[in-house]
């Protein structure tokens, strides 16, 4: 009784104790207790197990829908638009100087998305490579997209407008059509990545792992395949022929 006694005043306390999933478990027993007669009498028996636990809050209700991030922060990946859109063309982003642009616009052609950073090691031969690619298949239907992101090492520190296209001028990077810079990752991640992480998952999670993570979508604005940063963009080429 003694250890009784002790729980119910913590009880009344409004305690810091927490009964394993809201309940007693019983070992051994698949049944629970809910009263403090029957606590007494398996403490007698030593069939009781008590779990203390800090008081902790959890709504599981918000947590459908959602995957960790790279850097282990909560993503939501299930808004409106990106759950009703059947292709890219749904969607309207902003370009380098804030000015809205549909995607529609590039219905027919082969797509390849892929977020950028000035100051990653993996920049100097994607923007070569990339350059690359856009003067081989541009002609033949290719178009390249670059969206500017700063949320992996904070390696795409240029503004918007002037500062960005002087950046990719001075790089030499004739690398396509250049967007504002947007967030791949996280609750503020632009409804176009959402869309397209949730056609082509990563791997173990579908979060954007690095810089230069690329998609690779089809005439018709459907995302078929995703590429990890470090895959060489010529190496997708083939890919590309195939689609175009």
């Amino acid at each position: 009784m003694f250890f009784l006694k002790i729980m119910q005043d913590m009880l009344k306390i409004n305690s810091r104790m927490r009964i394993a999933h809201g309940n007693l478990s019983l070992l051994g027993h698949r049944s629970l207790c809910n009263d403090f007669k029957t606590m007494d009498r398996l403490m007698r028996r030593r069939r009781l197990c008590l779990i203390w636990l800090p008081l902790v809050s959890v709504n599981c209700a918000v947590t459908k829908g959602r995957n960790l991030s790279s850097n282990g922060k909560e993503e939501n990946i299930s808004t409106t638009m990106s759950e009703q859109a059947n292709s890219i063309y749904d969607f309207t982003v902003k370009d380098t100087y804030g000015n809205d642009v549909s995607l529609e616009q590039y219905r027919g052609h082969v797509v390849l998305i892929v977020n950028i950073a000035s100051q990653c090691g993996l920049t100097k031969n994607n923007y070569k490579k990339l350059t690359d690619l856009r003067e081989k298949y541009g002609e033949k239907g290719l178009k390249i997209l670059n969206f500017p992101c700063n949320q992996f090492g904070s390696q795409m520190p240029e503004d918007d407008g002037e500062p960005m296209v002087c950046h990719l001028r001075d790089a030499k990077a004739d690398i396509g059509d250049v967007f504002q810079k947007i967030d791949v990752n996280g609750a503020n991640a632009a409804p176009l990545y959402q869309y397209l992480k949730a056609k082509q998952g990563g791997t173990l999670v579908s979060a954007i792992k690095w810089n230069f993570t690329k998609f690779l979508v089809n005439k018709e604005g459907i995302p078929i395949k995703r590429y990890a940063p470090t895959t060489d963009p010529l190496d997708i080429a083939k890919d590309i022929e195939k689609l175009l």
